[in-house]
């Protein structure tokens, strides 16, 4: 078998899965454009067909009919997806075509990765397929390490204040992190940095819950008033502001309980929070103490009540909340 004739993508990644098997059928011949119009006949001049399959779709037989020799010649690509949903019949078929490619076919498999149709993931490696993984990314790192490649790949840099201003800014789904890391790298010059992220993103960035919860618990009344007023100028909802102010004390009683010896990566995973939002609410528990503390968390939970619907405005009552957690801090 040809090096890399058989590829397994293993995951549920949607778009790492994407890039994977774009890059195994780029490696087979296959130009991107000719990617998007699968089970056509292949241009003259020996370009491999392109067979795009679901597994459940499948039946006995139909594997050999799809790698059968084309009157173009070229040879062809099979991408089966879904393969954990395949027959019994299927699965035994897409082995033993592993096991004895012609030499002029390539075989694309994605699966999910899960406990459903498993022995097939060591079965085709066992036949010679390499294996790709691409598992979900959950952990704070991992997208940051996703979005260093990502600028790495646009030839771009960002310190580690602009990747955590720009998961922030548009969250965790990857298609929306690569699209915003492609137009970042495309629209600015320079190390990206977190003040780039708020001017790109303003509204978004610049002006979240959490930005403005972060400006209270460090005491900056007239900066997380402002934060207030464009975060609702820009529609995030007052329910959303008041969790946020709930979630940042909440993590600064966390962080204050906990032992002052420890290193912020011994505390990470008791207090399931990556390190830098340990240093951070470090930083912004000077000034507070437990009663202090105590008083913010009641006017807070008085504000919850107020913006759901106990109160005519909601952002005088955000306002009056934030003022107190300022004065709490002030007091202490």
């Amino acid at each position: 078998m040809a090096p890399d004739a058989a590829v397994l993508i293993v995951g549920e990644e949607e778009l790492l899965v994407e890039r994977a098997v774009s890059a195994a059928i780029s490696a087979a011949g296959l130009a991107p454009a000719a990617q998007s119009a699968p089970d056509q006949a292949p241009a003259a001049g020996g370009v491999p067909d392109l067979h795009d399959v679901a597994a459940a779709g499948l039946g006995p037989g139909e594997l050999t009919a799809l790698t059968a020799p084309s009157l173009f010649g070229g040879g062809c690509v099979v991408l089966v997806r879904s393969a954990q949903d395949a027959g019994k019949e299927v699965t035994a078929e897409l082995v033993r075509l592993a096991e004895s490619l012609p030499p002029d076919v390539t075989l694309i498999v994605t699966h999910s990765g899960g406990a459903k149709n498993k022995p097939l993931l060591a079965s085709l490696v066992s036949a010679g397929a390499r294996r790709v993984d691409c598992p979900v990314i959950k952990r704070f790192s991992d997208r940051m390490d996703f979005l260093r490649g990502e600028f790495g790949r646009a030839g771009r840099r960002a310190d580690d204040g602009g990747l955590r201003a720009l998961l922030d800014a548009v969250g965790t789904d990857l298609r929306d992190l690569a699209a915003a890391c492609s137009q970042l790298a495309a629209d600015t010059t320079g190390v990206i940095g977190q003040q780039t992220v708020a001017r790109y993103y303003r509204g978004r960035a610049e002006a979240t819950g959490f930005s403005v919860a972060d400006r209270a618990c460090e005491g900056s009344l007239t900066a997380a008033l402002e934060q207030l007023r464009w975060a609702l100028a820009t529609g995030t909802s007052p329910v959303l502001i008041s969790s946020a102010l709930a979630a940042g004390l909440r993590t600064l009683g966390l962080v204050g309980s906990a032992g002052r010896g420890l290193s912020s990566n011994a505390l990470a995973a008791d207090l399931g929070m990556p390190p830098w939002k340990i240093d951070k609410a470090r930083q912004q528990l000077r000034g507070w103490n437990a009663a202090g503390l105590a008083a913010a968390h009641a006017a807070v939970a008085e504000a919850d009540a107020q913006v759901k619907g106990e109160a005519a405005s909601a952002g005088y009552a955000l306002e009056r909340a934030i003022t107190t957690i300022v004065a709490c801090r002030a007091q202490a």
